[in-house]
């Protein structure tokens, strides 16, 4: 880090184009480009293929995720389509899918929900057979695979955060990986305001570089994606072979454990089975040391500015919001000790059998 500050170039320089270089050897894509968020990516990665394109644009993707996975489709000026999801996965449904093409649509963005892969294959080649792009938003999927591929190395654009909180982090930050070169150089030239080179800007363009210093606390975590995903992998079949069974609590569905990159090991739980609401569940097991959580608690269309904007409504969308009243999430953290996933395990059934 200390060499970082002395070399006088704190904002994508070395540092940056050696973790690009480095994430695209580890995806196995063509190239890999650096932001400063997760957000950024999807917005550059929808700006890439919205370019030269007509103003009504649509993409296509799922209510189940972070707000930004919708935001970033409105900041390339674009309207977001939703459409369901798989209950028993929690991705979008690609069953779904092709009802809700249009002569609009440039895009299909699928979210790699907890770490788990979308069903990649069934929605490419809906794309393929439209014409149109995979913007796939993996920000929770680094390391994950699908059908034995790396995520990132699949879809027309895989978009991926280095959030704090993510298996592979950089405080803040993200990228993207493509194989198609001329979507990789609009996004590198989207990322720098627009500029091809210094005071030469031929786009409209953000400031969404990467900080050097980001770049080298990444570069150290490269090697270690594999080892820390295994880790998580280990602990989630220990945490699901305990808790398998019990009658009101079910899991995500995941047909292949070793593809997921588990950033989030999800639980659903059936209030009319169990003697304790999810959310008095969570209260509990925080209480007892045990950092158990709600992502996503509401669905992005029933958030009050899509509410508002666009006139979603409960029931608009009924497997996402069933899954977001019953979801919560426990620690699978790869420094847990057995001792910690043990108690976890143990605490969960006594409060479900109190």
């Amino acid at each position: 880090m200390i060499s970082v500050l002395r070399s006088g170039r704190l904002v994508q320089g070395a540092q940056v184009k050696k973790f690009e270089d480095e994430i695209a050897k580890y995806v196995g894509s063509k190239h890999a480009i650096a932001l400063n968020s997760g957000t950024a990516t999807i917005h550059a990665a929808l700006e890439a293929i919205k370019n030269g394109k007509n103003s009504t644009c649509e993409v296509i993707t799922t209510p189940l995720s972070f707000s930004a996975t919708a935001n970033a489709i409105l900041h390339a000026g674009c309207k977001p389509i939703f459409v369901d999801v798989n209950e028993e996965t929690f991705n979008i449904d690609p069953c779904l899918i092709e009802e809700r093409v249009s002569e609009d649509t440039i895009a299909i963005e699928p979210v790699d929900v907890y770490g788990l892969p979308a069903e990649l294959d069934p929605i490419l080649k809906i794309a393929n057979s439209r014409g149109i792009a995979v913007v796939e938003d993996a920000a929770e999927a680094i390391g994950a695979s699908y059908l034995g591929r790396k995520v990132g190395s699949i879809s027309t654009i895989t978009c991926f955060s280095t959030y704090a909180t993510k298996n592979m982090h950089t405080g803040e930050g993200g990228f993207v990986t493509t194989n198609e070169d001329n979507l990789a150089e609009h996004m590198r030239v989207f990322r720098n305001q627009g500029q091809v080179s210094k005071y030469n800007q031929t786009i409209l363009g953000y400031n969404y570089r990467m900080p050097e210093v980001s770049a080298a606390i990444g570069l150290r975590q490269i090697p270690l994606v594999n080892e820390l995903n295994s880790k998580r992998r280990e602990h989630a079949m220990i945490l699901r072979a305990g808790l398998h069974g019990i009658d009101g609590l079910g899991f995500q569905r995941v047909d292949n454990v070793a593809e997921h990159a588990w950033y989030m090991f999800a639980l659903k739980l059936d209030e009319s089975k169990t003697k304790i609401s999810r959310d008095k569940l969570i209260m509990k097991l925080n209480e007892r040391g045990i950092d158990a959580d709600i992502a996503w608690p509401t669905p992005i269309h029933l958030q009050p500015y899509y509410r508002a904007k666009f006139r979603f409504k409960l029931g608009d969308y009924p497997r996402a919001e069933k899954i977001c009243k019953s979801v919560f999430q426990i620690p699978i953290q790869p420094f847990l000790s057995t001792q910690d996933l043990d108690r976890i395990v143990s605490t969960v059934k006594e409060l479900l059998a109190q």
